[in-house]
């Protein structure tokens, strides 16, 4: 594989995140449930504002917590990320097959957008963000993870996960410890070329954040899980908490729905439609007596920061690490997942992923916990709403 000839456009550093084992975690079961509690709730009290100071103060004191920000530094962050994903999304549909992916480095506030051909650096450039020409960009990696998706049922004992690593233009697998050899078979029986991937170590198992207990925000009857977002007609979760036709009701029981869509294995997505009295409103739980609104789902770059609402952990913040990613739970693989450093536990499943006001996905599962820290995997939210043809409810 060729090495990446850099263009720069505006200073930005080297980059300064680095991707983590996969090791993941799942459910026992499909059971279980988290309250999230974005939004849907009885009496609608949930639906409006913000806490006493502003519409985003629990947010940035949660991103100073968990990100090492000053107030300013939290609030700077959010300004240049807004600006970033703007510039990323015109740049993915400018460049049409040349966009090669995309990453945000928190420290420098640089947007890097790699492209496969020369010739559309100036645009990027020109754009504001840092040009990367590369020679497999997302495309040609994502084809490599499609082979390996086909060949995961089979060939994956031993694999915790795969995934495209864009700012290495290099397929990552990651391997339980002593079972690193079972990640070069893998790679070769899918067709990946030997310069084209590397290989992980990691301890932990896969299993899903879910937890089987009764009660909190959101239930199956035999477990909880939480909310991810409010849609027209109810909202979005991890499809391992319910399968289609599984009744569900709120905390307090006093709203109840029905599971009308769910994928599990393969991916992890659900469409929940609620009953009358049974209220949706566009917001999340930020877990300090107030709400963050949700204004629609544009997707963040990798690297940029991400906070997650769940019924167990409540909120808390990272970066995102990695697109993509294939894990292997071991009630089976899921795909298309996104990679981060935020903490999550049991009872946190299904629960909203946000950047800025933007929705990013629902909570699938990872390693680790809130104590000692962890890798935890969220479900993208804009293919459970294409897939299922439901509305995300913003305001």
């Amino acid at each position: 594989m060729r090495k990446s000839t850099i263009v720069r456009a505006a200073g930005g550093g080297a980059l300064a995140l680095g991707l983590v084992g996969a090791g993941v975690a799942v459910l026992s079961d499909g059971s279980p449930q988290e309250a999230a509690t974005v939004a849907a709730d009885t009496g609608g009290a949930a639906a409006g504002g913000a806490a006493a100071g502003g519409p985003d103060s629990e947010r940035i004191e949660a991103m100073q917590r968990d990100l090492g920000l000053s107030e300013a530094e939290a609030l700077e962050l959010v300004d240049t990320e807004a600006q970033a994903r703007s510039t990323d999304e015109t740049l993915r549909s400018a460049l049409g097959e040349d966009f090669g992916g995309s990453w945000f480095d928190i420290d420098s506030g640089t947007l890097t957008v790699a492209v496969t051909d020369a010739s559309a650096a100036p645009e990027v450039t020109a754009a504001g963000a840092e040009a990367e020409v590369v020679e497999n960009g997302r495309d040609g990696l994502d084809a490599m993870i499609d082979d390996l998706n086909a060949e995961g049922a089979g060939l994956s004992e031993g694999v915790a996960g795969w995934y495209p690593d864009i700012r290495q233009d290099s397929v990552v697998i990651t391997a339980l410890e002593g079972e690193e050899a079972a990640a070069g078979e893998f790679a070769r029986a899918a067709g990946v070329p030997e310069d084209a991937y590397t290989v992980e170590s990691t301890r932990d198992e896969p299993r899903l954040y879910a937890d089987i207990v009764g009660g909190d925000a959101y239930s199956t009857g035999g477990g909880r899980c939480s909310i991810g977002f409010a849609t027209e007609s109810g909202f979005v979760t991890a499809g391992h908490c319910g399968s289609t036709g599984t009744q569900v009701s709120s905390q307090d029981g006093s709203g109840t729905g029905t599971v009308t869509d769910a994928e599990f294995p393969g991916a992890d997505m659900a469409a929940v439609q609620a009953d009358a009295g049974w209220n949706p409103t566009p917001a999340v739980n930020d877990y300090a007596g107030g709400t963050v609104a949700v204004a629609g789902s544009e997707e963040a770059p990798e690297g940029a920061s991400v906070c997650r609402s769940g019924s167990t952990t409540g909120w808390h913040c990272g970066t995102i690490q990695a697109k993509n990613q294939s894990v292997s739970y071991p009630q089976g693989t899921v795909n298309g997942l996104t990679q981060t450093d935020v903490c999550a536990e049991p009872g946190d499943s299904g629960g909203s992923w946000v950047s800025d006001d933007q929705a990013q996905g629902v909570t699938s599962g990872g390693s680790g916990d809130c104590t000692s820290g962890g890798t935890t995997f969220f479900q993208p939210v804009n293919p459970i709403l294409d897939t299922y043809g439901v509305t995300l409810l913003t305001g």
